[in-house]
């Protein structure tokens, strides 16, 4: 019995302990963000002068994206993460454990990674053709404003959204269908939870362009949304009353834009 309390009292301290460091890459993130991921300004008051686009500067903006999706995405893939480090711990020693669950975990960063270069590529793109503020980061268009959002309230309840979402929503059939052994399974199957959640949110992560890149009111509703669609009970139908409202709010901006209403 002694020897089995011992073993469970271990068992706890290392889920703290990746809990732990989960927060902590979370808080580092968010703190970057908030102070500006590197762009000199607080991103509360974030009002730059118009960059000039370097491979520099490129390579700051994927950055500075990148960064904002590590601490955006992180909490929800959390109970992914945390599933699959006590699947491992059952049969890998600490150490190696260790190393999977960083290897998973990197995988998943590395699809949102991919996600940060594309996006750095477009707001460079619709920055040199005036349709993206350089002083705000925001859309300068409310007619091309108005059509993101009803795009993305429409992807809310399209077939994609719902089964990458339902994967989101359960690890535990994730993890047994698609398992690999050895520390090149463990980034392929990070990899494969990370194309699912992109899967699941890219539209959502698109909608930055609308209300800031920097804004940390709408960063923090965003993640927030994409935290209650994972975790919480009936996570589906607040993705998709909040895609009704998107519909909605697109809408009123493209009859606007039209000069309609």
């Amino acid at each position: 019995m002694h020897q089995t309390g011992m073993i469970e009292a271990a068992l706890k301290r290392d889920r703290l302990i990746l809990l732990a460091a989960l927060v902590l890459l979370t808080l580092i993130a968010a703190l970057y963000t908030v102070l500006g991921a590197g762009m000199g300004v607080p991103a509360p008051a974030m009002a730059m002068q118009p960059a000039h686009w370097t491979p520099a500067y490129f390579g700051l903006v994927f950055l500075m994206w990148w960064v904002m999706m590590v601490a955006m995405m992180t909490p929800s893939a959390s109970p992914m993460i945390l599933l699959y480090a006590a699947v491992k711990r059952k049969s890998e020693p600490r150490r190696e454990l260790v190393l999977l669950t960083a290897l998973f975990l990197a995988g998943y960063l590395l699809v949102w990674g991919a996600f940060s270069l594309i996006a750095a590529g477009l707001q460079w793109a619709l920055e040199l053709r005036g349709l993206v503020s350089a002083s705000m980061m925001t859309l300068t268009s409310a007619a091309l404003g108005g059509a993101i959002l009803l795009a993305a309230g429409l992807y809310q309840f399209t077939p994609l959204k719902r089964a990458c979402l339902r994967h989101c929503r359960s690890p535990v059939e994730y993890l047994g269908r698609n398992h690999r052994p050895g520390r090149a399974g463990a980034l392929r199957l990070g990899l494969g939870h990370g194309a699912y959640c992109l899967g699941c949110c890219w539209f959502l992560m698109a909608l930055l362009f609308f209300g800031g890149i920097m804004n940390l009111y709408w960063i923090l509703g965003l993640a927030l949304l994409v935290l209650g669609e994972k975790l919480l009970p009936g996570g589906d139908l607040i993705g998709r009353g909040f895609g009704a409202l998107l519909v909605l709010w697109g809408a009123l901006l493209l009859a606007s834009a039209a000069g309609i209403v």
